[in-house]
């Protein structure tokens, strides 16, 4: 029974995946406007009730991989030793997230950041920012002395400096051209960081 529910997690991992890389294509391609459900429907291949157990609208579908990765990254930072401090854990949780979930493919995100400047994301995506700083804040806050008011303010100027920093390097790797892998441009970002939070 084991394998047959791993199978069926992956096959409805791959049909999430699907869906959104061709609602990020035709977003792209057409601007979200223009996008319907049933013009992603038929570029993924799949049924409408397909794509409504999936997902709720087209931005759902359009958010998804980043919403995955945001999610992928605070597990990965309750999930580290116990032993390691609040920035240890935050620099060992995005080596696991670039390791396991792999590098940003550069037309990916350049795609992913055209797409984002719409304004019916724009909330949206800003509402993701804040919450993944507030788990970040809660994860590591857990780690360095909990409850002192002096560790929580520095949980937050943490996980703030943090998320800019890897907002940052995703830039410059942009910029760069994919000329180094993201993941030695966000541990470069991260070293300038380093000395405060030791």
């Amino acid at each position: 029974m084991e394998p047959t529910a791993g199978l069926r997690e992956r096959k409805k991992a791959e049909t999430r995946q699907a869906i959104h890389k061709a609602t990020l294509r035709l977003a792209v391609e057409r601007g979200l406007d223009h996008v319907t459900v049933d013009d992603i429907v038929e570029a993924a291949n799949i049924s409408r009730r397909t794509f409504s157990n999936y997902f709720g609208s087209k931005e759902d579908a359009l958010l998804y991989g980043e919403e995955e990765r945001v999610r992928f990254l605070v597990r990965a930072v309750r999930e580290r030793p116990a032993g390691e401090s609040g920035w240890q854990a935050l620099r060992g949780a995005v080596r696991d997230m670039l390791e396991d979930m792999g590098e940003l493919d550069r037309e990916w995100a350049v795609r992913t950041a055209l797409t984002k400047r719409h304004p019916s994301l724009l909330a949206r995506q800003l509402a993701n920012h804040a919450a993944l700083e507030r788990d970040l804040v809660q994860a590591i806050g857990e780690r360095d002395r909990p409850g002192d008011p002096a560790a929580d303010l520095k949980s937050r100027i943490m996980a703030a400096a943090f998320l800019v920093a890897l907002r940052i390097a995703t830039h410059v790797w942009i910029e760069e051209q994919e000329a180094r892998p993201l993941s030695q441009i966000v541990e470069q970002a991260l070293d300038q960081l380093a000395q405060p939070f030791r």
